[in-house]
């Protein structure tokens, strides 16, 4: 243990025996002078001494020579150009057998005087105002200038007139002796030169001056002073009264009064100025007694030489270890770092890096045993700081680490492997990682030193989407092995860290200018594929988005707005791996319409200066408008917006401080004149982060990628993503997490586990939007969740048909149909379709199609005909499809009804029963003509149709009066059915209650038999009903008081005059459960659908017998088909 302290204590103590005790400092020699450059070194003898003359080594000869103590003497110096001339930049080396030292710079000038950079010119000015010339020179020493009136010394009134330090020459209050020829002096050791005369001519003031406003017609300019040196602000400034000027700070620091004066009423002298007196100052004009007043601004700059901050320390180091040397310069202009060893420049390459005021020696090698020096220098002068290098060689040392393996695990994290080196292994106390960025010179190397337990580690600390270089070194007690072979590794890009900043200005009323910076490679995390731009209003949630390309451009037009409007904008940016979070919404207002000229947007530049600080620079874009003024304000992200700030037209800058570290901040700028305000420039600018000690982070899994969802139904949704790109050969776990959109509740909040890639989740809520995220897990690590999706279910199908409908005529042909919604509480209808025909186009499967929006409940069928019976029915349809319709419907192929059963007393034909079907004709035909002959032979049957039965009487009778029984009786089996028939008749019939299996004509209802079994053999039975009529166009009932009617098969009455129509026949058929597949569909609402006039044929059932009623109707004459007794 002792060992390395004391390598370490020799080295520095062996080091400390080399130093330089004085340093060479500038000098300025007269020509044919002689001049001394100093230099004095100590250390272990022998110590040699050497001078170097702009890095070139100095010889000595006539006129130079080496004193004994080290300094360098140049008699009789010369100037000129080139080698010719002794002026410039000087150092001495000292070297012992430690190695070599170099000095700071040293400047030799040559004084002298050149030629005039600014003399003064004619003046021609008014009685009573300001005179002003400028004399400017260069030279060195710097020259004292002085000013001749008509080639004789100035008047002395100090009041009025005025020499600065600058050499500028001020007259105030001008009077008409002050008129003549003008010229400055310039004098040094060296030289006096003069300047060619200008002429001052002083003309009559014209009266008595009327009050004018405060301005100021020499304002102070920014300006950049050596320490030490005087610093001048000029300040000059007119007006009526005469203005009172005044000096203060822009940071409300107080001005130095011990080195600060103000001369000539205005101007403000600071002499040996220092980096404190650094800063903005204000130069007011006020009209006494007034708040008239005007401002200008100018910036002082101390140029100040480089000190050292942080040193660089002497370091023992064995033989293959890495050595790491820090130095830190401050100095204005900022210095520049340069790495010397023994006095020459330190070049890079594979082991030695410089990058950050750092120095990194790695693989250690006997020859990088040397002085290291760090020299930091700008254009003020330089400095220099030493530190020793010790080498320490060592036997025995393990052979290198082999089989180097890298693997990528994220876009931050990769994964090192490696074999125990060959020879000596059981020596290895310890391994050590080293590891950089692989593009770029001078990158900074980092190192990782774990145990000799593992041969494994996971860097996790890298930046997504590089390429870096790794290799291992083994440690025991006395040094290091050397370096292993390197390898190079490359991150996997990651979705963006962050979003561009956004700059958002108007060129009219109804655009915006949308443009960004492109993001650092840290902040991108890869290569930008895409950006997506959404913007809305702030009184609209309609969000309109572009997707634009990554790689042309950083900068969009949106046109066609709405002017004096306020919009809302944001962007998010994507790579191959996905998208990043968006930013916050920024606002801008767009101008407003109007034809008076407004200035335009000013042209804003943002710099953050610290963390807590920001610049807000601008200028005014060219434009005929006068600006005003300019009104700034600002806000934290996600914060109301601040006070506004009104700044004077000539300002161009402004500081806003007191801001909080690492946040996002909105500044908005906008000039306004004489016609109101102007365009507006908004801008966003982050704050950085304070100075503070880095956390390590804590190595992660990468989360899965390309997670996608899609909506299955209205319960499930579809999740795939794909697992990261490592190849670690262990079992993978992931967990999903899924939650309804806006329900902060935890109970809301389910997760599933699975091994696969892709997994379906049920038992959601149907039209209900769902968060999703994933993480994996291996080998008890976890992965953060990915970045959220958003799916929504899809709607609930429609399984219910719609329920209460009602069928009303309004007019002679016109009928009002309407329905309640299906019983189903969570679905949503998008639109119902009405499908309504006559008997004989339902027959023929050709349909009339009405469709109607969900939210509407009622539909009117119109270009009805008279006569007619109609079959109505709906359904409800949403995006997930039509629903069922409000009655199964039968099939119909090539207009035959294929279907075995019959519903509410209709029987279907059956192929095998033909032969039956034609005996139970014949037989039915038989019986009607006995029972013909029958009725007609009884004299009874007679006088009951003359007396009851009479056409003319039936004709004549009140229709009215002979419905109310048929109708009380029919009212009472009325039940709400999906299917409804709809008469049509002369005089219209107006179903109140709705009822479904209703047959009605110009008489009234009648009513269905709900019996389906019919005997055909069944006998004659009495009713006391009254018998029914027809007249021509129109149907009308009579009813006898006894009627004898035998029951007929219907499959007989089909073959004798053709299927029958009955729209109710069929609703139990098996096979006929959709609407015809003819496809014989009218979409026409006007066309006329034909019909003739059919058999009715309702049996009802009544015991074991029933009883029938046919009637039909022919277009043009009176028909009666009734049976009667005969008298």
């Amino acid at each position: 243990m002792m060992l390395p302290f004391f390598l370490w204590l020799v080295g520095v103590l062996g080091f400390s025996e080399l130093s330089f005790s004085v340093e060479p400092s500038d000098v300025t020699a007269a020509p044919n002078r002689h001049a001394v450059l100093d230099c004095q070194a100590q250390g272990e003898p022998p110590v040699d001494v050497r001078w170097l003359k702009n890095s070139v080594r100095v010889s000595e000869g006539e006129r130079v020579h080496f004193l004994s103590n080290g300094s360098l003497h140049i008699s009789n110096v010369r100037a000129g150009t080139g080698d010719l001339s002794d002026e410039g930049s000087y150092q001495c080396l000292a070297q012992n057998k430690y190695g070599a030292i170099l000095s700071q710079r040293a400047h030799l000038t040559i004084a002298g005087i050149s030629s005039f950079v600014n003399e003064p010119t004619p003046l021609e000015v008014t009685e009573g105002s300001v005179a002003r010339f400028i004399c400017k020179v260069l030279s060195n020493p710097p020259a004292i200038i002085t000013w001749e009136l008509n080639q004789s010394g100035l008047p002395v009134e100090p009041e009025r007139i005025t020499v600065l330090p600058n050499g500028v020459l001020q007259i105030s209050e001008v009077k008409a002796e002050d008129a003549g020829s003008y010229r400055c002096v310039a004098t040094n050791i060296a030289s006096r030169l003069k300047s060619k005369e200008a002429a001052l001519t002083v003309n009559p003031a014209p009266g008595p001056r009327a009050p004018l406003k405060p301005q100021i017609v020499v304002g102070p300019q920014n300006v950049s002073v050596p320490q030490h040196r005087s610093a001048v602000l000029e300040c000059v400034a007119t007006g009526t009264p005469r203005p009172l000027v005044s000096w203060s700070r822009a940071d409300s620091k107080p001005i130095d009064v011990f080195n600060a004066k103000v001369l000539g009423g205005g101007n403000l002298v600071i002499s040996d100025v220092k980096p404190q007196h650094s800063g903005v100052y204000l130069c007011r004009a006020t009209i006494p007694r007034t708040r008239n007043y005007t401002i200008t601004a100018a910036n002082l700059t101390v140029l100040v030489p480089p000190s050292m901050v942080e040193k660089p320390e002497s370091q023992t180091r064995p033989r293959a270890g890495t050595a790491r040397f820090t130095c830190q310069a401050e100095g204005v202009p900022v210095p520049r770092i340069t790495w010397l060893k023994n006095g020459e420049e330190v070049q890079s390459n594979g082991r030695i890096k410089m990058y950050n005021s750092k120095l990194v020696i790695t693989q250690i090698m006997p020859e990088d045993d040397a002085i290291y020096q760090c020299m930091a220098e700008n254009s003020q002068g330089s400095v220099l700081s030493t530190a020793r290098l010790i080498v320490v060689m060592s036997e025995d040392r393990p052979s290198a680490p082999r089989s180097v393996h890298a693997e990528t695990i994220s876009s931050s994290a990769i994964l090192l492997a490696w074999e125990r080196p060959q020879y000596n292994a059981e020596k290895v106390i310890a391994y050590s990682v080293h590891y950089m960025k692989a593009e770029g010179l001078n990158n900074e190397e980092y190192q990782v030193v774990i145990g000799n337990d593992t041969t494994s580690y996971i860097v996790d600390d890298l930046e997504p989407a590089r390429n870096y270089t790794f290799y291992i070194v083994a440690y025991m007690p006395m040094g290091a092995s050397r370096m292993s072979e390197q390898i190079t590794q490359h991150t996997l890009e990651d979705v963006p860290l962050r979003t561009p900043e956004l700059s958002l200005t108007s060129h009219s009323p109804s655009d915006i200018m949308v443009s960004w910076q492109p993001l650092s490679a840290k902040l991108s995390r890869g290569r930008i594929s895409a950006y997506r731009l959404s913007f809305r209003t702030a009184t609209d949630s309609d969000v309109t988005s572009l997707e634009l390309p990554g790689d042309n451009g950083t900068r969009h037009l949106l046109q066609d707005l709405q002017p004096d409007t306020i919009y809302l904008l944001r962007i998010t940016a994507s790579t191959r791996v996905g998208w990043s979070q968006p930013s916050a919404w920024s606002s801008h207002r767009t101008p407003r319409a109007s034809s008076s000229t407004v200035p335009l947007a000013p042209v804003l530049q943002l710099e953050a200066l610290n963390c807590t600080s920001i610049i807000v620079r601008w200028h005014p874009s060219p434009g005929n408008a006068v600006v005003q003024g300019y009104r700034l304000s600002y806000q934290e992200e996600g914060q109301p917006e601040g006070s506004t700030i009104q700044l004077q037209p000539q300002d161009s800058e402004f500081m806003v401080k007191r801001l909080a570290p690492r946040m996002k901040y909105h500044v908005k700028l906008l000039a306004f004149g004489l016609h109101g305000d102007g365009y507006q420039a908004d801008q966003t600018v982050s704050t950085p982060g304070c100075p503070s000690t880095p956390t390590r982070r804590v190595a992660t899994l990468p989360p899965p990628d390309h997670l996608h969802a899609q909506a299955n139904s209205s319960s499930a949704v579809s999740l795939q993503w794909r697992r990261p790109a490592f190849t670690l050969g262990k079992p993978i776990n992931y967990t999903v997490r899924y939650s309804p959109v806006g329900h902060p509740n935890a109970s809301n909040v389910l997760y599933f586990h699975t091994t696969n890639q892709s997994v379906l989740v049920h038992g959601l809520s149907p039209s209900t939007r769902y968060e999703f995220v994933v993480r994996l897990y291996m080998d008890q690590m976890s992965s953060p969740w990915t970045p959220a999706v958003y799916q929504r279910t899809l709607p609930e199908v429609v399984s219910q048909p719609p329920s209460g409908i009602k069928v009303t005529l309004i007019e002679e042909n016109t009928a009002l149909v309407s329905w309640r919604p299906p019983d189903q509480p969570s679905v949503t209808v998008t639109h119902y379709t009405i499908l309504y025909a006559s008997q004989r186009a339902w027959v023929a499967g050709e349909w009339q199609i009405l469709q109607r929006d969900g939210s509407n409940t009622m539909a009117l069928l119109e270009n009805l005909e008279l006569g007619n019976v109609y079959l109505v029915k709906i359904s409800a349809s949403n995006q997930m499809g039509d629903g069922p319709f409000s009655r199964k419907n039968p099939r119909h192929t090539d207009g035959l009804l294929q279907t075995t059963d019959l519903s509410n007393g209709l029987y279907h034909l059956d192929q095998k029963s033909m032969t039956g079907i034609v005996a139970g004709v014949c037989i039915a035909l038989a019986c009607i003509v006995i029972c013909v002959l029958i009725l007609f032979s009884k004299s009874k049957a007679r006088y009951v149709y003359g007396r009851k039965s009479s056409p003319a009487k039936a004709m004549g009778r009140d229709p009215v009066q002979g419905l109310h029984a048929a109708t009380s009786s029919a009212s009472n089996q009325q039940s709400e059915n999906a299917e409804v028939l709809v008469p049509m008749m002369g005089d219209p019939f107006i179903d109140t209650k709705g009822g479904t299996n209703l047959m009605i004509n110009a008489a009234g209802p009648v009513v269905t038999s709900k019996s389906r079994t019919w005997d055909i053999f069944a006998n004659c039975k009495k009713d006391q009903r009254k018998s029914l009529f027809h007249g021509a166009g129109r149907t009308v009932l009579r009813y006898e008081e006894e009627l004898n009617v035998c029951a007929l098969q219907p499959s007989s009455l089909e073959r004798v005059y053709g299927p029958l129509g009955d729209a109710e026949g069929s609703q139990n058929s098996n096979g006929s459960r959709e609407t015809s597949d003819s496809g014989n569909y009218s979409h026409d609402e006007s066309e006329t659908v034909a019909h003739h006039s059919p058999l009715s044929l309702k049996p009802k059932d009544n015991g074991s017998s029933a009883e029938c009623y046919i009637s039909q109707v022919l277009a043009g004459k009176e028909a009666d088909l009734a049976l009667k007794a005969k008298s």
